[in-house]
């Protein structure tokens, strides 16, 4: 897979112009992440940020791009070809981009954004925003990802993390790297706020 090289720029978080936000295309049984993905898509427009998704109509995603869109923010979708059918690809957005595959449509994500958010989600979710994570632990790009965990919807994975360090697998400051918060304003304020540690994995 070929990426952009400005995917690994670093960038002025406090002035981030785009988040890239990962979830599921189901809204799952729990009413509370449906009303999490509002929250975030509505944050995002007033604190006028663009939304960088996936590019569907289903589930949470339909619901952040919607909070975006019904309070007046951008919205760029990103959708393979194959999944450009009328059930899935949300239709009203202002900037819908077709791309081959999967791997293009993550590559682009990456590049367009500035920070990276994930709800409650299923295999997608987690595939994508590990790979981003990973190339951050890499050194590749210096941008922040976090986790809106939901109803504890991500405390089984916190702790699997927690457990992969102690076993010696992540090093501290790579496991620091995931910010954490239940709260849509407090996760949002972690990623305009952080800091990259300075210090890339050496791969040997």
């Amino acid at each position: 897979m070929i990426i952009s090289s400005t995917v690994f720029g670093t960038r002025n978080f406090l002035k981030m112009k785009r988040i890239a936000v990962y979830c599921g295309s189901n809204k799952g049984v729990r009413p509370e992440y449906a009303t999490a993905a509002h929250e975030l898509g509505t944050l995002l427009a007033q604190a006028k940020i663009e939304l960088v998704y996936g590019g569907g109509m289903v589930g949470l995603m339909g619901i952040v791009a919607d909070a975006v869109l019904k309070n007046g923010g951008h919205v760029i979708g990103v959708i393979p070809e194959k999944l450009v059918i009328k059930e899935v690809v949300h239709e009203r957005l202002p900037d819908l981009r077709v791309v081959k595959n999967m791997h293009e449509r993550k590559a682009l994500m990456a590049e367009l954004s500035d920070g990276f958010i994930a709800l409650p989600g299923g295999y997608g979710t987690f595939e994508e925003f590990f790979e981003v994570l990973a190339w951050g632990q890499l050194g590749w790009h210096q941008k922040p990802f976090g986790l809106l965990n939901i109803a504890g919807f991500y405390r089984p994975l916190l702790a699997f993390l927690d457990h992969t360090q102690a076993e010696g697998f992540i090093r501290s400051q790579h496991r620091e790297l995931v910010l954490v918060s239940d709260n849509a304003a407090d996760l949002f304020h972690q990623l305009k706020t952080f800091k990259a540690a300075g210090k890339e994995k050496c791969v040997k």
